[in-house]
Order: structure tokens, then sequence, then C-alpha cells
């Protein structure tokens, strides 16, 4: 049975009842995408500022020399006789496992080293042994285009050679930022920490800071930074680095490309610690021919060396390797060779057929 109409509804007069508070509308509390938003407009109009620039990534610092050292023979000279036998099992995802061999060194002893790489769209491991137990892997993976993290380790029979490294690597649109942990033990935080960030100013120039935090015992740490600059040429065929220490050293580098088959590299590191005054000049030269590539340098001590890699098939290469210190009237000679062996076939290797 309905009710009767009130007054003020007979009359079309609006109804000035008092309603209970319980059955108002109650207003809606902020919530916590509301409470950040003025940060999160900040922030997205500070970024589209910065890429109104248009400002390159300069890169990690673990590669800031990565053109001088592909130029210098230095990571690629070798003594005595060596062998690599490399056989690819699979291409997608890509997985290939490596003998090598390595004897007639007066620096080493014979040496044989097993290593195997899997590698696909966003993760790559590796890993390998060598005749003495020694153990080492490694890990990449991929959470972004711009975000990857990386483990390495290594274990080994003797003492103080076992290590331990987690890094994360994010690559921004003009900045790089790049976090390593070697050793870290969780209970007292011992171990040794390494930050470093490198931000582009102009279009050719980046600078950066590196820190490195060494806590060896809970009693024990230590503090050094590192000032990095970098100047890269509008067409990027030459790279000029710089590296300073407060403590007194200096690492310099300069990388040209003169063509496309030849490349130039000269490296200067200098000391002037208060115990110590040393410097060491690198200058080299890197030839690249269809079927051969040859390095050269000569440094400040003396030393000349180069290094011959003569491809007789795109699966087979001879290398030839040689050292001369002048003043110390001492020579290193080294002879390689490298093959390639797979199961895939060429289509599967994306080569055309014969």
């Amino acid at each position: 049975m309905s009710s009767a109409p009130s007054f003020s509804e007979k009359a079309g007069l609006p109804d000035l009842t008092p309603t209970p508070s319980f059955l108002e509308p109650q207003p809606k509390s902020s919530s916590y995408l509301d409470a950040i938003a003025p940060l999160t407009n900040t922030w997205n109009r500070y970024s589209a500022w910065r890429e109104s620039f248009g400002l390159p990534n300069p890169g990690s610092t673990e590669q800031l020399t990565k053109e001088v050292k592909g130029t210098l023979a230095t990571n690629f000279i070798f003594e005595g006789g060596r062998a690599d036998l490399t056989k690819s099992l699979s291409a997608n995802p890509a997985f290939q496992v490596t003998h090598s061999f390595a004897l007639g060194s007066e620096a080493q002893p014979a040496s044989y080293n097993f290593n195997t790489v899997y590698a696909k769209e966003n993760l790559m491991m590796m890993g390998g042994f060598d005749h003495d137990g020694n153990v080492n892997a490694r890990l990449n993976q991929g959470w972004t285009a711009n975000s990857i993290s990386k483990l390495q380790a290594q274990f080994s029979s003797q003492a103080g050679h076992n290590m331990l490294q987690m890094e994360h690597d994010y690559n921004g649109t003009d900045y790089n930022l790049n976090v390593k942990a070697m050793n870290l033990w969780p209970t007292d935080l011992t171990g040794v920490y390494i930050g470093s960030y490198l931000q582009s100013v102009t279009k050719n120039l980046a600078l950066g800071v590196e820190g490195l935090y060494q806590r060896p015992t809970p009693d024990m740490s230590e503090l050094s930074t590192s000032y990095i600059a970098k100047y890269t040429a509008d067409k990027k065929d030459w790279i000029a680095t710089a590296l300073v220490q407060p403590s007194g050293i200096v690492t310099t580098s300069y990388w040209h490309k003169l063509s496309d088959k030849v490349e130039v590299a000269a490296d200067l590191q200098l000391i002037a610690a208060p115990t110590r005054r040393d410097a060491l000049a690198t200058l080299g030269v890197k030839y690249e021919l269809r079927m051969a590539g040859f390095r050269a340098q000569v440094d400040s001590t003396g030393k000349v060396a180069a290094v011959l890699e003569q491809r007789f098939a795109p699966t087979l290469a001879f290398l030839l390797s040689g050292e001369i210190d002048h003043f110390k009237s001492t020579a290193k000679v080294g002879a390689g060779v490298m093959i390639e062996t797979s199961t895939l076939t060429p289509e599967e290797m994306g080569m055309p057929p014969q």
C-alpha cells in the first residue's frame, strides 16, 4: 500500500524534509594515483623536455673504450700453439660448443678449455671449464629493450679465485645507469660495489661518474670515484675518451676510422701519485681485408706486436702472433688455427645453397 503524497509534492515545491546522513552519497576518497598525479605529470613534462633535445645514448662505461680495445693487438696476442674448434648445433636458438687447446707457452702451462653458448632473443647463457676443474658461467637476461640483468660466476679450487658478480644495466634515452656487486655477503654487506652514470650533455659530449666502494671486512671500507668524459664526432668516425681519478690516475684514448678497412687507436695511461710516477702510451692500427685481418701496435716500453688472422674459408682461419721487447731483448711467437663446423644446412645458417 503506497503512502499518500506530501504537501510539497502536491504543490510542486521541493521537498525540504531532511534526509538521514547515512543515506547521503559519501564523497569518494582520493586514490593513490590521484595523490601522485602531480609528481607523475612533472616527471612526464621533464622527460618530454629532455627528449626534445634529441640527445643520443652514450653507451655504458664498461664499453667506453670498446673501439680502442678492438683495434689494438693487446687482447689478441698469444704465445705458443693454439687451436679453437667450434661446432654449431642450432641456429634458433643459437647453441654452439668450443674446444680450445693451448701449449708451448713459457708463461703458462698447456691448457684445455671447453665452452658452450646458448642464446635466444632475450636470454644468453655461457659456461665452461678447464683441465684444472675451474668453472665459469655467465647469464644475461633482458627484461626490456633497455633493461638487462647479468650474473657472472667463477669457481676454483684455489683460494681467493672464486667470484660472484651481479649486475644490472639500464639504457635511457640519453643516459646509461649501471650497478654491480661482487662477492656480496648479505649478513655483513661485505664485498665490492660499483655504480656508474653516463649522461649526454650535447649530441657529441657525454659526462659521467663512477664510484667504487670496497668493504673487505665489516671494519674496513674504502671509496674511490672516477670522472668520465666521452666525445663522439658527428659522423661517429672518431671517438676520444678520458677517465680521471682524484688519486692521480688518468687514462685517455683516441680511436679513428680512416676508411672501411683501416682503423687507428691510441691509449695513454698516466700515474701521478705521490709514491709513484709512471706512464704508458700505446699506438695501434687495424686492417680489415676481405679474407684477412691484421693488427699492429707499438708502445712506449719498446714492445712491438702484430697479429694476423688469415681466413682460407668461412670455417677455417690461421692465426699468427708475434711480440718483440727491444729493451729486454725478448720475443714471443704464437701460431694457431680456428675451425668451425656445423650440423646445420646452408639454409638454416642463412647462407645461399651451394
